[in-house]
């Protein structure tokens, strides 16, 4: 009998993610390289604390240029870990002027945990590898207005 309730509510709690997914405000993040690149992510905003601990967990693809934005009302050091995010992800941690801090790709699935170097204003994650293929680098700037601009 507890075998059939748990499924039932692990079965409600990933439709409820999923659901919650669905409804994040889209915005788009533009990021410049010091190497004269220049590209567009159409983003989800996770802005509240539900939204952030969610975030891209359950999620079975990614477009190239998507991505998610973790905002922190304060600047701080962030750790982020992979449980239950089925995608691998370059988690970009950016400073309070935009600036990139540093980049980690992060297989999925593990609770290892990754951490900004010093503190940030907020996360930026997209597809695994993809900042590697675009020549995105710590010390390239985001353009968005979480950082002024």
């Amino acid at each position: 009998m507890v075998q059939p309730l748990f499924l039932l509510l692990l079965f409600v709690f990933v439709a409820a993610a999923h659901a919650q997914q669905e409804k994040l405000q889209t915005e788009d993040v533009v990021v410049r390289t010091n190497a004269g690149g220049e590209f567009t992510f159409t983003t989800e905003m996770a802005m509240t604390p539900e939204q952030q601990s969610m975030g891209m967990m359950f999620r079975t693809e990614m477009g190239e240029f998507e991505g998610m934005l973790f905002v922190f009302p304060v600047t701080r050091r962030a750790s982020f870990w992979m449980r239950n995010t089925l995608v691998p992800l370059d988690m970009i941690f950016v400073r309070p002027n935009g600036r990139i801090a540093n980049i980690i790709t992060a297989e999925p699935e593990t609770d290892t945990s990754r951490r900004s170097k010093g503190r940030v204003k907020a996360v930026f994650e997209i597809p695994g590898g993809r900042a590697a293929e675009l020549g995105i680098k710590a010390g390239d700037l985001l353009i968005h207005p979480a950082f002024g601009g």
